[in-house]
């Protein structure tokens, strides 16, 4: 089992006071995604990019105080990178947390884990309906162990606040 893990620990300490009351149901579903990730792709070399991105991937929410979040998450993914000298993984988990809500499969460069990211969101996003042969099982033993605790009604709220101020873009984060 790979929870807890150090990198998403670290990381969502340093966001823990720009996430505010947010940081529970947010850190969950971070986890999740993350768990996910690693049902897919059990390659060692790639759980650290997963656990970033799973952190980075709506980071923006927060930071940018935006449903038009995934460009503001991708610069907050690439100076945490370019901090900790490891510059070199950012296109990688930009792909990752650039295509995360693609509703068709990613095919491009990066094409293992930037899928991989994509089925996993998709999976915890859709309370495991689009499961991508994820084992039922384990997808409730990890919401039973990192509950939503309302993830999904403050993601509805939010979509709902941007229609009204944004009618002719209500889901600017979808990619096609």
């Amino acid at each position: 089992m790979n929870y807890p893990n150090a990198v998403i620990e670290e990381l969502m300490q340093d966001f823990r006071q720009t996430i505010g009351n947010d940081f529970v149901k947010y850190r969950n579903h971070v986890y999740r995604v993350f768990l996910n990730c690693i049902l897919l792709d059990e390659a060692p070399e790639n759980a650290e990019k997963y656990a970033i991105a799973a952190v980075f991937h709506d980071i923006g929410i927060w930071t940018d105080h935006s449903i038009d979040y995934l460009r503001p998450s991708i610069i907050e993914m690439r100076h945490y990178l370019t901090a900790r000298g490891k510059a070199g993984l950012a296109d990688e988990i930009s792909s990752m947390i650039y295509w995360h809500h693609k509703v068709s499969r990613y095919r491009g460069k990066f094409e293992l884990s930037t899928e991989v990211f994509r089925r996993a969101d998709w999976a915890d996003i859709t309370f495991g309906v689009i499961a991508f042969g994820l084992d039922s099982r384990k997808l409730l033993h990890n919401r039973k162990m990192l509950p939503n605790n309302g993830f999904h009604i403050f993601l509805a709220k939010k979509l709902v606040t941007n229609f009204f101020k944004n009618p002719l873009k209500p889901l600017p984060m979808f990619t096609k």
